[in-house]
């Protein structure tokens, strides 16, 4: 797998524990593609969602308005740091936040409408373990929106390293690998400007 930095749990928490608190000055300007990538999932109000991996919570804030106040919006993320600079962004206003591994979610079966996973795939020891248990934890007929808000291509040079056919995020990959843990794929787009893979879950 490419773009793998993480192995293990514990390698992923120490990548980003020394990264959170610059997260966000780091990329500053990601907020409206965010905010356009929770659209995609078509979220109605009074609807329960995830953010899987949310690091800072820069998600938060468009799920919370997308579900509205009757709705359940929960950020978990492996990283203690990350949901610290979360709360003092002040997106802890927006949603619960769950110190927990996305492949050990502490929810019950069918408990969400939706994830939104914002770069996550990389970062997933277990891709389809993790995926499997998003499946797991929502309802048939359920969303999920794999998100970046640069393509693979920008990306990969962003980080001075070309795209391999191995890349889980490529679409001929992804889609078995998401049918294999429960997902069909119904959108793929891979351009400069974002990376989204829309998936139903099957019931």
């Amino acid at each position: 797998m490419t773009d793998h930095h993480a192995d293990r749990p514990q390698e992923v928490r120490a990548f980003f524990a020394s990264r959170a608190a610059t997260w966000d000055t780091k990329f500053p300007d990601d907020g409206p593609a965010y905010a356009a990538g929770v659209a995609e999932l078509g979220l109605q109000e009074g609807e329960r969602v995830l953010d899987a991996g949310c690091g800072t919570g820069r998600a938060l804030p468009a799920l919370r308005a997308a579900v509205g106040p009757r709705g359940t919006v929960l950020g978990a993320d492996l990283t203690p740091e990350m949901l610290e600079a979360a709360v003092r962004a002040g997106r802890d206003r927006d949603a619960g936040l769950l110190l927990a591994d996305v492949a050990r979610l502490p929810l019950p079966d069918a408990a969400l409408d939706a994830v939104f996973a914002a770069g996550l795939l990389s970062h997933l020891p277990d891709s389809a373990g993790g995926l499997t248990e998003l499946a797991r934890t929502v309802r048939p007929g359920g969303r999920l929106a794999l998100f970046h808000p640069i393509g693979r291509a920008a990306l990969a040079a962003r980080k001075g390293r070309p795209i391999t056919p191995d890349d889980l995020r490529a679409e001929p990959n992804l889609r078995p690998l998401l049918a294999g843990c429960g997902w069909d794929l119904i959108r793929y787009e891979d351009e400069d400007s974002r990376y989204l893979a829309l998936a139903v879950r099957r019931g």
